[in-house]
């Protein structure tokens, strides 16, 4: 008979994990303690994933304001900076903001409108199209901006981000200028030195700025790329991935993260007996319905994770079967049907028809926005996932 249980996603409670703890110790033993009480029965190609966050607080990897500041002055010369494209979160970008500001004596700040690049609007379209505004070629002052909307406030937070940003600028000692435009080549009008702040069109955005003869340009990929005084780094990502831990200080993205997924794999192993995947995982590629935000805020969903989360699903879509190739069947017959379907199918199924509305995106995308769904971002204490039947089908018994 065929196992009535398909994919189960479950949070492991782990301790607070401080700096210096050992993950590769603390996460097979808070498995193994679940494995004792009884909540997991391991199995060959189950998942272990383990949120970035617990992974740099082990590993210290942190930086100060003051640290920001330093890295920004040296890079960009302590004078007037363009930081274009920031994402309006206080938890992902305040923290980097005042670093910046520190850095420098005057911040022209151009914003993204009607919203960011992960969807977190300052205003709808429908607004836009009421006042007559293009917002793709469109420049508009502050000024102009309040005239047109006034001041608008974030759907969640409740927040008026362009004062904020602006106050927060001005409170580090910086002076600040607000621009709001969608083409990055428009902050060369103010200034030649620039810090691009978005994440997914970082390289589109450098390349337009540099042909376009901008003087300096780095990315938030391109600050804190290496220790400031002792401070943590990262040389991939620099602030990218950043969240705030305290009001002056950022907890930075995991760095060495592939030594840590290989090596709690060979301890799984010697606990289970059992060949486990393992995958360090950061925000979920998911959009909320509500507010529209596109929640990948980090730069990857997985920064490291084991060889046999390499890949794409290959499906088979079972409604598709059961409606047109099996339409005449039903019952038991209807199910041997459909499991033989499966059991001889390709392992590349582009363009077949039966596949359609199974999208092949990355195992590790899919498996990082559920366990980002499953281990919340709040107080629920679960950092670790483990992830049962990801890999089954209908026909697994």
């Amino acid at each position: 008979m065929s196992r009535m249980v398909g994919t189960v996603s479950m949070g492991i409670r782990a301790p607070i994990i401080h700096s210096g703890d050992n993950l590769v110790d603390i996460v097979p033993a808070a498995i193994e303690e679940a494995i004792k009480e009884g909540s997991i029965i391991p199995r060959d190609r189950d998942i272990v994933a383990v949120t970035e966050s617990i992974v740099a607080r082990a590993q210290n990897n942190y930086a100060s304001v003051d640290d920001i500041a330093t890295d920004v002055r040296e890079k960009l010369g302590g004078g007037t900076v363009g930081v274009i494209f920031p994402i309006y979160s206080r938890n992902r970008f305040a923290i980097c903001l005042r670093g910046i500001a520190k850095g420098c004596s005057k911040v022209v700040l151009m914003l993204n409108y009607p919203s960011d690049e992960v969807g977190n609007a300052l205003l709808d379209f429908d607004m836009l199209d009421e006042k007559g505004i293009n917002p793709y070629s469109d420049v508009l002052t502050l000024e102009k901006y309040r005239e047109l909307f006034g001041n608008t406030k974030h759907v969640f937070t409740g927040v008026d981000y362009i004062e904020y940003y602006s106050d927060l600028v001005r409170s580090c000692g910086a002076e600040v200028e607000i621009v709001f435009a969608n083409d990055p080549r428009v902050i060369l009008n103010y200034t030649k030195d620039v810090i691009n702040c978005d994440i997914h069109t970082r390289v589109r955005t450098k390349r337009l700025l540099k042909a376009a003869g901008a003087n300096r340009v780095f990315g938030l990929d391109d600050i804190m790329t290496a220790p400031i005084n002792g401070s943590g780094y990262n040389e991939n990502y620099g602030l990218l991935g950043s969240n705030k831990s305290t009001e002056d200080k950022v907890k930075l993205f995991p760095r060495d993260c592939q030594p840590i997924v290989d090596a709690i794999q060979a301890r799984m192993l010697e606990i289970t007996g059992k060949h486990i995947e393992v995958m360090i995982y950061g925000d979920g590629a998911f959009k909320d319905p509500v507010g529209k935000i596109w929640e990948l805020a980090d730069p990857v969903v997985s920064p490291a994770y084991t060889a046999g989360l390499e890949g794409t699903p290959s499906e088979l879509k079972l409604k598709y079967l059961a409606d047109n190739n099996f339409a005449s069947l039903s019952g038991k017959e209807l199910q041997d049907a459909i499991k033989g379907e499966i059991l001889k199918k390709s392992s590349d199924l582009v363009g077949n028809m039966a596949s359609q509305g199974t999208t092949p995106r990355r195992f590790t995308d899919l498996i990082g926005s559920l366990c980002d769904l499953t281990s919340g971002s709040g107080d629920k204490g679960t950092p670790i996932i483990y992830i049962q039947g990801y890999f089954d089908n209908y026909t697994a018994e």
